[in-house]
């Protein structure tokens, strides 16, 4: 049995980030990885010389944001993106009507403010709601306030419900009241046309990653942590456990005694999303000049409703769209062709024939990946945003849970992950570390 001071189950952002500091610490670490790449989630694919994020792609916010110092110190070429968190505006937006026609700058503006209105009650529903109250729940209050017609009410309603899948990939009956009061933006977003990976593969420079060591059973006691993959046990003082909410929840790795009542409980509160990317690269471009998304409102959008141009950092005509909650499970067994075919069904009725078959297309699988089992996770009806928070409640002295999932601030991100293994470090050493370590230049 090999022994070491720490393992770190699974080699993405949080586990590496965690590792990396521990061992700048002066500790014995070994990272097991079931995959055979590191950055789990963050997944850059460069087939035929295309560079496409599969998993995690924006920075939402660079101000003071830790993932944009060490992007900045490991050399990863910036593009401002901003997304602005399926915000209504704040970048020029092409808005299809009911009709799939091009609404006019006067609806578009109309419509925008409706939404703006809506958000503005939503603050003070949403912080008199009760424990068990859902996302619908708060919006639907939002919008009764509002006193408008049925059809106004409803174009905003359903542009509620995007939000929650686009934000959350979860159905808006699904999502906590308190579910998107992560919901907010400091600075501008960015990608990275070269890839995101980079961020992983630097902070794995060095470290002792054993990449495809599927983990079964993590035993743990006061005594220390026994951890068992398909090629042997490893033992150690202690252990920062990675593993994505959908992973934990499957059963498929023991822990063994089970987490204890209130690390299980936030556990429970917390669920995997349903979240794809489809990317589609076209031989000309034909949607509208000037905008970075285009999206349509009424029933016809209720799948497809928003894409986002990513030509200026392709290289060449390219849009992204998302299967997001509902949309995601009922593709979910559908062929490449089917989904494409679903998607250009709907760009036409706003393009019409101009609209040519894709050069190349890419959509990403989470939801069946054994190692994550979905995107990201999302608070359930009955959640507190203390779950986060207390899911990395260290448990024995020995096991430290680490993830986007653990961290209450900005869950479900790149900036999450790192800030989570960077808590997890100083819990195992029992001190502060400067989190500015992590891009430090080797001594």
């Amino acid at each position: 049995m090999h022994h070491v001071d720490t393992i770190v189950v699974g080699a993405g952002v949080a586990g590496l980030a965690a590792a990396r500091l521990l061992a700048q610490a002066g500790r014995s670490v070994v990272v097991l990885e079931a995959r055979d790449r590191v950055g789990g989630r963050v997944w850059t694919d460069r087939t035929d010389g295309l560079v496409t994020d599969l998993g995690a792609s924006w920075i939402h916010g660079i101000a003071d944001s830790p993932v944009a110092a060490a992007a900045d110190a490991f050399g990863m070429r910036p593009v401002e993106f901003t997304v602005g968190g399926y915000q209504p505006d704040s970048r020029p937006i092409a808005y299809h009507g009911v009709d799939g026609e091009r609404l006019t700058d006067a609806a578009a503006q109309a419509f925008v403010a409706d939404i703006h209105a809506v958000d503005a009650a939503l603050t003070d529903v949403v912080a008199r709601s009760e424990p068990q109250a859902s996302y619908r729940d708060v919006t639907d209050a939002a919008l009764a306030q509002q006193g408008w017609d049925a059809e106004r009410t409803q174009r905003v309603r359903e542009y509620l419900e995007h939000r929650s899948e686009e934000q959350y990939g979860a159905w808006i009956d699904d999502l906590a009241a308190h579910g998107l009061d992560d919901d907010s933006i400091d600075g501008d977003e960015v990608v990275f046309p070269d890839g995101y990976d980079i961020l992983p593969r630097t902070l794995a420079e060095g470290l002792d990653v054993r990449l495809e060591h599927g983990v079964s059973r993590i035993a743990w006691s006061s005594g220390g942590v026994t951890v068992t993959t398909d090629r042997g046990e490893f033992s150690a003082d202690d252990a920062v456990v990675t593993l994505p909410v959908g992973v934990l929840k499957s059963g498929d790795v023991a822990i063994d005694p089970p987490l204890p009542g209130p690390v299980a409980g936030a556990l429970g509160r917390l669920e995997m999303n349903a979240f794809e990317k489809v990317f589609l690269r076209f031989p000309a471009k034909f949607w509208d000049d000037g905008v970075y998304a285009i999206r349509q409102q009424g029933p016809e959008g209720r799948w497809w409703h928003s894409w986002y141009d990513l030509t200026a950092l392709h290289g060449e005509p390219t849009l992204l769209t998302f299967a997001a909650g509902p949309a995601a499970v009922e593709t979910r067994d559908w062929s490449s062709e089917q989904i494409v075919a679903s998607v250009l069904a709907q760009l036409q009725r706003l393009y019409g024939g101009a609209v040519e078959t894709p050069t190349h297309v890419h959509i990403t699988g989470w939801q069946d990946d054994p190692f994550a089992r979905g995107s990201y996770a999302y608070m359930t009806v009955g959640s507190t945003t203390a779950d986060h928070d207390d899911l990395a409640t260290p448990i024995g002295g020995v096991l430290h849970l680490a993830g986007e999932a653990t961290w209450t601030d900005d869950p479900a991100t790149v900036t999450a992950a790192l800030c989570s293994g960077h808590r997890a470090a100083e819990n195992v050493l029992g001190r502060a570390v400067p989190m500015a370590q992590l891009w430090a230049p080797a001594s």
